[in-house]
């Protein structure tokens, strides 16, 4: 699989007719094409205008969802670029137009009766893309070429998209966007109160929900929550993000309560209710909305500057969408996450330079291997890249100040075979890459396997 890179010039819409013409470029080759661009940067209007200039020749386009907020999403855009469309979903009548919104779980119940035969099908969210509703899809479309957009080519099972993408075309990164201003700049917040999920099983690659809710939802996690949004993120729109429904509506109780406007979206909810939620973020009828699965991927609230991060998740691509929420940009906005359940951590900030390949990843980290490399403030509890400073309010942190000792001991003529012997025992340890080979070496040699704990972490930083 071949990778392509996409550098952002000094404006977003010459940044997105760039990706088009990278990726019709790739198209020429490769049947089947992956787009990387950042939440928020604009995946969307990327495919309308695909989709458009496929329209004005002729060909048919297929656009496959797998939200209803996303139909509306895809829908809206559409209209605005000009371009006719049908949608394939519930509640909404067949039409003949060469571009179609489908849902994928409706698509797939219909195929005999498709009104179009495309001749390119776009997927959206492309990191779904390997289930099997979609596989389905795509086989009986075999000759279609297709073009696969996310924010995250990443899967918690590990498996790569290169089962289904033989190219990528990478956007730029979330820093690189900050900087030329189509992102917001963010503070990231990790209060000192983490839950214990020792005991919380694991289902699917991810914590087990109805444990989960069960750990998050306690007074002490959910007062503290509200205290810190309180001190740190007043009055601001923000997304709570829940384990389950009976985690929301416990966490959105409590801050009406307090006296925020908060409300609950589930998937359960019709869609107008959830409309009605998620639209009162823009205008100030909502202040807190508390989410269970529904806003962590195609929800577009420039005016959403908070994430509470209550649900602690082992995606790091969930947690990518998740912050990636509040990063839509507006003057003067400085975006807050108020990360409650260390998934900063866990998984890194939101614009650190990730490396995107269709490859499979490798076994998951050991436990024991030590986490991303994030510094956090005693006093303000912000958490950033390790430095000297607290970016936040300037707290210095005290330097350790290494003092030359001196030891009683004789000097030793060194010998020659003594020097071959210590660079064949340093080209031997060199040689030793992963821990579990330097623990194989410290067994050979007889030593503690901390010396190779030691050794391995000492690499690292």
């Amino acid at each position: 699989a071949s990778t392509q890179i996409v550098q952002p010039p000094m404006a977003l819409r010459s940044y997105q007719e760039l990706a088009i013409t990278q990726l019709r470029g790739a198209l020429a080759h490769h049947p089947k094409a992956l787009l990387v661009m950042p939440t928020g940067s604009g995946k969307t209007v990327v495919f309308s205008e695909i989709c458009r200039l496929a329209d004005n020749k002729n060909r048919k386009v297929l656009i496959l969802v797998h939200r209803r907020e996303l139909v509306k999403q895809a829908s809206d855009k559409l209209s605005k670029a000009g371009v006719e469309h049908g949608i394939i979903a519930a509640g909404f009548k067949p039409s003949a137009h060469s571009v179609q919104v489908a849902s994928v779980q409706t698509l797939a119940r219909r195929l005999r009766t498709v009104p179009v035969d495309p001749d390119l099908i776009i997927i959206d969210e492309a990191h779904h893309a390997v289930a099997g509703s979609w596989d389905k899809i795509i086989a009986h479309f075999s000759e279609a070429r297709i073009i696969g957009v996310t924010a995250t080519p990443s899967r918690l099972d590990g498996r790569g998209l290169g089962s289904h993408f033989s190219t990528l075309v990478s956007g730029p990164s979330v820093a690189q966007l900050t900087k030329l201003g189509f992102l917001s700049p963010h503070r990231v917040f990790a209060p000192p109160v983490i839950a214990d999920l020792k005991n919380v099983k694991t289902r699917a690659g991810d914590y087990a929900n109805d444990q989960l809710s069960e750990a998050m939802d306690r007074p002490t996690i959910t007062g503290d929550a509200i205290g810190h949004y309180r001190r740190l993120a007043d009055g601001l729109p923000a997304i709570a993000f829940c384990c389950s429904i009976a985690h929301a509506t416990s966490v959105c109780a409590s801050f009406n309560a307090a006296g925020y406007r908060a409300k609950l979206v589930t998937g359960n909810m019709p869609m107008e209710e959830r409309d009605e939620a998620i639209s009162g973020l823009a205008d100030g009828r909502t202040q807190v909305l508390c989410s269970v699965d529904v806003v962590s991927e195609g929800t577009d609230v420039p005016a959403v500057s908070a994430a509470i991060l209550l649900r602690p998740t082992q995606s790091e691509a969930l947690y990518l969408q998740q912050v990636g929420r509040i990063l839509r940009p507006q003057p003067g906005k400085i975006a807050i996450v108020l990360d409650h359940v260390g998934s900063t951590l866990k998984h890194g900030f939101i614009d650190d330079v990730r490396a995107w390949s269709l490859d499979s990843k490798p076994k998951r980290q050991r436990k024991d291997e030590p986490a991303v490399a994030v510094r956090q403030c005693p006093k303000c509890f912000a958490a950033f890249k390790p430095q000297p400073v607290c970016p936040c309010c300037g707290h210095e942190f005290p330097v350790k100040v290494r003092e030359l000792t001196q030891r009683e001991g004789e000097l030793k003529e060194m010998r020659r075979q003594d020097a071959i012997e210590r660079r064949e025992k340093r080209q031997e340890i060199g040689r030793a890459r992963t821990l579990p080979e330097l623990l194989a070496l410290a067994k050979k040699k007889g030593y503690k396997p901390g010396w190779a704990y030691k050794i391995f972490y000492g690499r690292r930083y």
